[in-house]
């Protein structure tokens, strides 16, 4: 068993204290398919990673995407400016530009492209895209953040185009995208780069315009659905207002292959696996913290974890990997990241560790399997192809605990997390 506590972290564990009365962990049926994991490319991250000397970027790649260490291979790219670009943009902001004939992402090659061409080189990376704005001539009011995108036709089909385009010019650089997620939190009005969409926008945008843009290059996904920023129960996403929208139109639904879902998106990821089963489901953007990057936000984030695999996620997509100290976005945001680049050095955090108990083991192709008994709130649980069944199990308590699966025994550490592979 591999252990990480927050005084020691990723160590071989085989104590077992027979003291200790065991909980039961049962295994149960398979389950979805699990695409992978992985984070977010921002030019804030590629820039704090770029002030290291090159061979500790080599090194904090590698424990990213090298098979033998977090062997992350499901990312997620922006469309233009994310909220941890260093200022904003878009791809095109030539107003009018219908035919998007000055469509470019030359902004792109000096941060997000050569990391994700060092990401490469280690493995085959499939990518997630979603804007966080339009171009901000195609929006109400003509700004990156808060507003709408304007729904006339010309700019619909311009902005399917502008989608298309991106699929295209990162295949070029052989950097393939896979999905586009079409909006990033569209529940939203946000001071950074945001745009509000209705249900009914993404089932006429996605039917009448970007499913015959892109004609298979990739794949179209639902979301990526939060809530907003207050905590009114309310307000969070409702699942009948977009996907059920969508998904009801038969021709709309031929066109989606999934949704995706973020902060206060995990309240409706339930409601869409039990309606849509054979629709993949993603969870697209791990909350962040508050910069502080402690074992105590780390526990949060493996209940998060358990909350996604649970409810029929495919794939678990941290957000910050790599930003500098203080975790600062361009916004006033102090933000948690895998690592911490600080005095020339890279700090790896609480969550890197969470993170590499999980991607470490499971691979690509597994199935989530159920889990049951007195821990299997604490428990997740996956059958990879070759047969091998793999727990990340937490103990959030202050005490430790013998936990038995198949008659053997294993004892966790006071607040830690662990995986065990049979």
């Amino acid at each position: 068993m591999i252990t990480s506590t927050e005084s020691k972290c990723w160590y071989q564990n085989d104590e077992v204290d027979p003291s200790l009365e065991p909980v039961s962990i049962s295994l149960g049926k398979e389950c979805q398919k699990i695409r992978g994991f992985g984070g977010c490319f921002s030019e804030l991250g590629a820039a704090a990673l770029q002030t290291l000397p090159k061979e500790i970027q080599n090194a904090v790649n590698e424990e990213f995407f090298s098979p033998d260490q977090c062997s992350f291979t499901f990312c997620r790219v922006p469309i233009g400016a994310s909220d941890f670009a260093l200022s904003w943009y878009s791809c095109n902001e030539v107003e009018g530009d219908y035919a998007m004939e000055h469509f470019t992402i030359e902004r792109d090659k000096k941060y997000l492209i050569p990391w994700i061409k060092e990401a490469q080189k280690y493995a085959a990376i499939d990518l997630m895209a979603s804007p966080w704005s339009p171009p901000t001539w195609m929006k109400f009011p003509a700004v990156y953040n808060y507003g709408t995108l304007i729904q006339t036709p010309e700019n619909l089909q311009a902005y399917a185009l502008y989608f298309r385009k991106f699929v295209e010019a990162y295949a070029k650089e052989g950097i393939p995208v896979r999905q586009i997620h079409v909006q990033n939190e569209p529940v939203s009005t946000q001071k950074f780069p945001s745009c509000v969409w209705k249900g009914e926008e993404f089932r006429d945008f996605i039917r009448d315009y970007l499913a015959k843009e892109l004609d298979g290059k990739a794949d179209i996904f639902l979301g990526t659905f939060n809530g907003p920023e207050n905590d009114d129960r309310a307000l969070w996403t409702r699942f009948y207002q977009y996907m059920q929208v969508v998904l009801r139109d038969k021709t709309c639904r031929k066109h989606v292959k999934g949704l995706s879902y973020q902060w206060a998106g995990k309240m409706a990821i339930q409601q869409a696996h039990d309606c849509y089963p054979d629709l993949e489901l993603i969870q697209s953007e791990s909350e962040c913290g508050n910069g502080e990057n402690s074992w105590q936000f780390a526990m949060y984030i493996y209940e998060m974890m358990h909350h996604y695999f649970r409810n029929g996620a495919s794939a678990y997509v941290y957000w910050n990997m790599v930003l500098a100290a203080g975790g600062e976005s361009t916004w006033g945001w102090h933000q948690n990241s895998l690592v911490t680049v600080e005095n020339g050095n890279a700090v790896f955090n609480p969550e890197f560790y969470l993170m590499k108990h999980f991607s470490h083991f499971v691979k690509p192709g597994a199935r989530y399997l159920e889990a049951g008994g007195e821990w299997s709130a604490n428990t997740t649980a996956f059958r990879n192809p070759d047969g091998s069944v793999v727990l990340a199990v937490m103990n959030p308590l202050e005490e430790r605990v013998n936990v038995e699966i198949d008659g053997q025994a294993y004892t966790l550490p006071e607040r830690s997390f662990n995986t065990i592979v049979r």
